[in-house]
This record gives C-alpha cells, sequence and structure tokens, in this order.
C-alpha cells in the first residue's frame, strides 16, 4: 500500500469514526444533522453514512434516518458490567483523538490534583494513571471541570490551601475562581487559556457517576479559542455523554467521585475553622 493510499485510507476511517460518535447520544439522525455535528460535508456525510448502512453498522429508518445497528450494538453489550474508569477512559480517548485528530486527556480528582492519562495524535496508544503524573486543578480545564461538579467544601479546601500562579493568566484570585466554575457548571464545559503553559488552550467537559456525582472530565486540546472551537465541541460533549452513561449504566463500577466525597466531608470541618461565624462563605460550606 502506497503512502498516499495510506494517507487516504486514516482520513475515511476518522470521518466514519467521528460519523458513529453521533450516534453515542442514543438518537437517530438524520444525513443534515450528521453532517452539523461533525463539521463534514454535506454529501460526504451522506456517502459514508450510506456505505455505513450498507455493511449495517447504521440502520436506515423509513424516513430515510440513520439509527445504530446490530453489530454495534452487540459490541457494546458485550464489555459486561463492573468496567472501571480505568477500562473506559481509554476507549473514549482512543476514539475522541482519532475523530479530532487532537491531543486529549482524561483526568480525576486525586488528592487536590489531577491524575490523568492522555492520548496523543497518531498511532501512539494511551498512557496509564500514576502517581507522579498529576496537574493542579485550578489551571487546567479538566481540573475545573472536576471542581465545578464537586462538593462547595472541597472547593473551599483547595482554594485556602492556596493557587499558584503558572503564568501571567492563571487563575489565582479565589473569586475569580468561583466565577470561572459557576460559568462551567452553566455551560457543562470548562476553558483553559494559557493558565498552565504560555501555549496551551483546552477545553473539558465533565463525566458523571452513580448518584449524579463528578467522576472523570475528557479535555481537548485547541490551537486558540477563536478558531476550530466550533468544530471539535460537538465531538467532546459526545465523549463525556457516553462515558456517563457507561458509568452509570453498568453496575459496580468504581467511580472517582466518591473519593471526592470523602476528601469533601473531612475539608469541610478544616474550612469553617478559617471563616467567621455566621458568614456567606461559612453557609456555602455548610451547603
Amino acid at each position: 500500500m502506497t503512502e498516499e493510499l495510506a494517507a487516504s485510507s486514516r482520513t475515511v476511517i476518522s470521518k466514519a469514526a467521528v460519523i458513529l460518535l453521533t450516534f453515542l447520544d442514543g438518537y437517530v439522525h438524520s444525513v443534515t444533522e450528521i453532517a452539523a455535528a461533525t463539521g463534514l460535508p454535506l454529501s460526504t456525510a451522506h456517502r459514508l453514512a450510506r456505505e455505513l448502512a450498507a455493511w449495517r453498522i447504521l440502520d436506515r429508518t423509513e424516513d430515510g434516518h440513520y439509527c445504530v445497528g446490530p453489530p454495534l450494538r452487540l459490541i457494546g453489550s458485550a464489555g459486561g458490567p463492573g468496567r472501571s474508569i480505568e477500562e473506559l477512559g481509554p476507549l473514549v480517548l482512543q476514539d475522541l483523538s482519532e475523530a479530532t485528530e487532537a491531543e486529549v486527556r482524561l483526568g480525576v480528582l486525586r488528592d487536590c490534583k489531577v491524575a490523568y492519562i492522555e492520548k496523543l495524535p497518531g498511532r501512539r496508544p494511551v498512557s496509564n494513571f500514576s502517581n507522579d503524573t498529576v496537574l493542579p486543578a485550578h489551571a487546567t480545564a479538566m481540573g475545573k471541570a472536576l471542581l465545578a461538579f464537586s462538593p462547595p467544601a472541597f472547593v473551599e479546601m483547595l482554594i485556602s490551601e492556596g493557587l499558584t500562579s503558572y503564568t501571567p493568566f492563571t487563575l489565582t484570585a479565589p473569586d475569580r475562581l468561583r466565577r470561572a466554575l459557576a460559568t462551567t457548571r452553566l455551560g457543562r464545559m470548562a476553558v483553559s487559556r494559557w493558565e498552565l503553559e504560555p501555549d496551551r488552550c483546552a477545553l473539558a467537559v465533565p463525566a458523571f457517576g452513580p448518584g449524579g456525582y463528578v467522576a472523570a472530565a475528557i479535555e481537548l486540546r485547541i490551537d486558540g479559542l477563536r478558531g476550530g472551537i466550533s468544530a471539535v465541541k460537538p465531538a467532546l460533549r459526545i465523549a463525556g455523554r457516553s462515558l456517563t452513561r457507561e458509568l452509570t449504566l453498568r453496575t459496580g463500577v468504581r467511580s472517582h467521585e466518591q473519593d471526592t466525597r470523602q476528601l469533601a466531608r473531612s475539608a469541610a470541618a478544616n474550612v469553617r475553622k478559617l471563616l467567621p461565624t455566621g458568614s456567606a462563605s461559612e453557609r456555602v460550606v455548610q451547603s
């Protein structure tokens, strides 16, 4: 196979993958909706959806729309119960990286830091979680996505320990960080703009586990906040919803949000000692 043909094959696979990611929400989609969600030209989306339907990977409904076909449903049901974030995370990152051709990460809270795995563009595999591979929560998009949906006491504990500045854009003022987390909760998407490294911008979405507590965050690196965001947002949101669905539907999942709850309980008492009695901040911590 020539290099040109190999490159062409990878391009087709990437386009097919991003189409399939559209159906992780479980809905039926028209070709127009597929094109809008993936950023592909309408003619390309129509051609690839028709080919996927020919292989029964997608099914075509009576009104000409598309839904997941039997082979994908069988693959999806073959995983069995009790799969952990360590098992599910690499699969989500692999699909997201292939669909967007971007650097992606998945992070979980661990001792007020973010432990993470990452998938770089190309053929390199997804990395493993390591105690030495951690990042500050307040200076990363995935960290802010985790903090935004963590118990208030946990956030106040992190703030009370001090917010380290890594670049001139790092959010080190407590009120600014609280506002950023409030914005993240409203839009279900966190943004980091040169806050940890001067050349890194990223978007992140939360993923939730049983009980509605935040379990992980998926981060995607972007070149800047002006261009290219609209093309990757749908795939990132779908990846977050897909991981949430897997974590909440499968029993016996080891969810990192349980660790966050335990940390928050112990943090609440410590934070209250630092606050004036009856203050507004104390009431937030108690909630």
